[in-house]
Parts: structure tokens; sequence; C-alpha cells
């Protein structure tokens, strides 16, 4: 019995040696990747990296964010250089074409930048790929159709890839998803999941990331990498928070005084023409770019210059003791020169956006004492026979929206006179929006609300059961700057994809927000990256799944975003991100 013990013993051993393999990996339960010699079996199929494991480790692979449909994924790999890769798009439309041949250009230079070492190969699979879209607009808004069907079969030597697509922002996602079928080979070249079967749609159609760029100044190639990342994320809005009372630096062609006057420098400045390129490098890659007005209050540098002119009092309260962070100032609304200064921005705008895109007219943080203690108001209210009541002061807040409204509405339909119809505008929530007269002060057909309340808030459900459209910034989750001030928590990636929103018809979806005040050029990229991502899951998926599942996808993500040159934040140990399994 002793010598047949050991003979089983040495055949164990040997076996195991066997099916070993140096540097090889295995994917366990369906969704780790792990080194072959940490595994406790004999695994039946390996990956040469965990990279590799990762495309087909569990039902979504290494694809982010996650896809709302049909979702299957092939364990074999193709072999492949990026300059064997064929694209032929199907379309009779050449605004389509054209559209579809930057995606293109850009889908190569995205797996261009997977190759570890040399991407090209003596002998490679052929790669092919269809990309088919049937609509010939290029409208990207609310209604937008950004689904999209994903298929790759693989036959001997060459794979077909379909893409088919309602429109070319779908046909965009679907390019951007193929990239997370591909990665390097340590044979240099690339690999592709041999076989993908995928229909996905987002869950929300809104899907946004606001950068405030004024109370520190961001430049222009940090928003573009921004935008990039947005594009790899899905994130479908780019919500500009361009100014604010520290800053102005948007130059407005109709008023130069409010850049002249209101930026940190001249070289703190976004010209008319750096605007115009940011917008049309967003859409190519399927984001919007909705630009944020701030008014009538968090105001401050950029209109000082007004009374000098000639203008008024346009600005009142810019005492230090007059607001939390100065510089102070808040706009007068009776002051009819406001009404013609942001009908000029308006103006500036409108010229350089979409004809279908909307405006963020700001319209938080209103101080009413700012307004009662101004003696030039105070004397219109009284003298008009109405008491300096906290009503009087909403409808006097109201009144100023309403009449921008007006000046915006006229601009789109003057400069876009064949429009069908001008969007509502955004506002934020505000003491106008949590009063039970909400809907005297901003009608719901004209004002669509971006909420920024603690996330277990009833106000996005009560606003949206009235009929409101309703963007969620869940202020206590979705805040990127918090963590950096004395009063305020710093929010993982985790508590941000955990974060749940309403579905509701009427909640249009939710933006992750990074205001500056605590970052710079410096550290803006890891204070929004990869975090941002785990907003973006959330809206396009909006999954029951917890953040726990998805974290293996997640490095892979961020790992995607290093490969194009952004620089986000690390979320984990490297030893967690290469042990999968040991780990919690």
């Amino acid at each position: 019995m002793n010598l047949i013990f050991i003979v089983q013993f040495f055949l164990l051993i040997i076996n195991q040696g066997l099916c070993k393999t140096s540097g090889q990996w295995v994917c366990i339960e369906e969704r780790l990747c792990i080194a072959e010699e940490s595994a406790s079996f004999c695994p039946n199929k390996t990956f040469e990296s965990q990279q590799d494991c990762r495309l087909s480790c569990g039902k979504y692979g290494a694809i982010w964010p996650m896809p709302t449909g049909n979702c299957e994924l092939g364990n074999d790999r193709v072999h492949f250089s990026p300059k064997n890769v064929k694209i032929i798009l199907m379309t009779n439309s050449s605004t389509i074409e054209d559209f579809l041949y930057t995606t293109t250009r850009l889908f190569d230079r995205n797996i261009a930048k997977e190759c570890m070492q040399n991407c090209n190969l003596e002998k490679s699979a052929e790669v092919i790929i269809y990309a088919a879209v049937n609509s010939t607009t290029l409208t990207l808004d609310w209604d937008t159709n950004e689904a999209y069907s994903l298929r790759v079969n693989t036959t001997g030597n060459v794979s077909r890839i379909e893409i088919k697509a309602a429109t070319v922002y779908g046909a965009r996602h679907a390019f951007e998803t193929l990239t997370s079928l591909v990665t390097s080979s340590k044979l240099n070249g690339l690999l592709l999941v041999n076989s993908a079967y995928i229909d996905d749609s987002p869950t929300y159609r809104h899907r946004g990331l606001l950068l405030d760029t004024a109370r520190n100044f961001i430049p222009l190639r940090l928003i573009h990498n921004t935008i990039d990342a947005m594009a790899a994320s899905k994130l479908n809005v780019f919500h500009w928070h361009v100014v604010d009372t520290h800053s102005f630096p948007l130059e407005i062609s109709r008023i130069r005084q409010m850049s002249e006057h209101g930026a940190y420098s001249a070289s703190n400045t976004y010209r008319r023409n750096d605007t115009i390129d940011l917008i049309k490098y967003a859409r190519a890659r399927g984001v919007r770019v909705i630009i944020e007005i701030e008014g009538p209050s968090h105001v401050g540098k950029g209109w000082r210059w007004a009374s000098k002119a000639g203008l008024g009092h346009v600005i009142i309260c810019t005492n230090r003791e007059d607001c939390h962070n100065p510089p102070c100032g808040q706009l007068n609304p009776f002051n009819q020169n406001v009404y013609m200064l942001t009908r000029a921005i308006y103006e500036d705008i409108a010229e350089i956006n979409a004809p279908e895109e909307t405006l963020h007219m700001g319209g938080d943080e209103v101080l009413m004492p700012c307004w009662n203690k101004s003696k030039e108001i105070r004397k219109i209210i009284t003298g008009g026979g109405l008491e300096l009541s906290l009503q009087t002061f909403h409808s006097l807040w109201s009144v100023y929206h309403k009449t921008n409204l007006k000046s915006w509405n006229e601009v789109k339909r003057r400069i876009f006179p064949k429009i069908e119809e001008v969007k509502p505008v955004i506002i934020w929530s505000s003491a106008l929006t949590e009063s039970e007269a909400v809907e005297h002060y901003l009608p719901k057909e004209q004002f669509i609300v971006q909420t920024r309340v603690d996330a277990n808030s009833t106000l996005n459900t009560l606003l949206a059961n009235k009929g409101y459209k309703v963007i969620v910034s869940s202020s206590n989750v979705w805040y990127f700057g918090h963590g950096s001030g004395e009063s305020s928590v710093y929010h993982n990636w985790n508590k941000i994809y955990d974060n749940r929103i309403e579905t509701h018809p009427n909640i249009l979806g939710g933006e992750a927000c990074m205001m500056s005040d605590t970052a710079d050029r410096f550290a803006i990229e890891s204070r929004i990256w990869p975090r941002a991502g785990a907003a973006a899951e959330r809206l396009w998926s909006n999954p029951s799944s917890t953040s726990q599942q998805a974290k293996y996808r997640f490095y892979r993500f961020r790992q995607r975003l290093i490969s194009r040159e952004l620089r986000p934040d690390a979320v984990a140990p490297k030893y967690c991100v290469l042990h999968e399994n040991q780990c919690q």
C-alpha cells in the first residue's frame, strides 16, 4: 500500500506540473482572473495575460459600462495587427460618412494605444468591420437614439464585425465597446475576442459631467482629455461651468469686457474659436456641450466694469461681508441693462453651439438679504405697493429667469429660423424649486431642474411627479470636490457607483460634478477620473449589482484611461489589481 501511495503521489505532482504553464492566467468563478500557478485545479483554458483573461472572464468581460441587453463573449482569441483592420461604412449620406470616418480614426488610434510593444505582425488575422447607420441626422439631444448592436464572428483567419445603429452616436458607442474587446499581446500585435453578440442602449438620456473652469482655470488640453475619458465611458453631456463669481474666462465677442475684466489673465481665456473647436471635438466623441451662465447670483469679476461704463448698478452686494465666497456680487433684477448683457451673451452662445442645444442658466444660492438691503430695489418694490416679503423676492427671482428665458427663445428663433422648437433651459434646484408654488415661479414646460440635494431627498420624485424634467446630481455623493475641505467627506468610486437614482419617465439622468475650488490643472484629472466612470455605468446601465461585483472591470477601465494618456487616480494597491482573489 505504501508503494502504491508513493506512486500516486508522484503521478499527481507530475500531472500538476504538466498542466501548469509559467505566466499563464485563468478565469475562475466566471469573474476572477488569477495566475495559473495560483489555481487549485488544472484549467481547460488559459490566457497569456491578466488583460487577455479579462476580455471574456464574466458575462461582461472588460466592457465598461456594462451592456444593458444581450452580451455573449467568446473565450478564444484572434491575433491581429491594427494595419490589418478594414472598415466599410454603409451609408448613403456624405455627412454621416464624414462623421463615421472620424469615429473610425479615433478607434484606430485607441486600439493602437493598447499595444504594449510592437503593433505589427508578420502573420496577422484579417479583421473586417461593417458599420451601418440608418439615420441621416447629426442631431444630439435627449431624444437621440444611442442604441447599437455589435456582432463578432470568426471563420478561419478572418473576423467579421457587424455594427448596426440608428444614429452615428450609437455606432460611435459600438466602436467604443469594440475597443473593450481588444487588448495587447505579449507576442506583439493585439488580441480580439473571436465572437461577441451585444445589444446595448442607455438607461438614462442625460449622462453628464460638470467641470468648473472658473474658480481655477483649466487648460483646453485637459478639457479635451476629460472629454476623451467621457467618450470612453459613454457619458454624453459636458456641462461647462465656465463662469462664476471668481472669474469670467469665456470670451463674448459682443461684450469683450466680460473676459477682459473677468479672466485671471489674457492667457486664462477661452477664445471664441477655442470654444467652437471644443464643441466640435466633443460632438465627434458623442458628447454635447451645455454651457452654464450663472445668474442672478455667482457673479463677480466679469460684471464689475458695467457701472463705470454708465450701465448703472448692474451688480450689487459686492462687499466681502455680502457673501460666503468672495468676490461677491448679485445681479440687479430691476436694471434693464442686466438683460441687455445676458441677451448678448446668449447670442454668442447660440451662434457657436448646435441648433438643438440648450443653455444652463444657473440660478442657485440667490441671497434674498442682498436684494433686501439695496435701497434701489426696496424703493421700486414698495413704490409698486408690494411688501418686502420672501414671496415678493421669490417672484422677483422668477421674473429674472423668465425674462432671460424670453431672450434666449427669441435669440434661438432668430439665429435658427427653421428650428421646430426651442428646448427648455436648465436651472439649479433652489428655494424656488422647493416651493409649493414652483409651477407659478418656473413653468415646467420651459424649465428643467438640475437637483443638488442629498441622495435620500424626495425632491427628485416630487418634481418629476409634478411634470418637471429632472437631472440628478446627488450633493452628498456625486460632488467630486468633497473631501478636500474641512467640512466635507471624500467619496470613493464604490459609493459613487452604488448611488442609485430614481427611474421615472421625467428623470432625464444625472451628472457628476467637479467644482474646482481645490483642484487646478495639476490635480483635476486624478480628482475626476476614474471616479466619473463609476457614475457613467450607473447612468448607462443602472445595474442591480454593486460596485464589489464591478470592481475588476473597473480596474481595467482605469488601465484603459492610462493607455489613452490620462492620469486617473489609483483605486487599489497594485497587488490587489494583480491578485483578484486575495483582496476584498
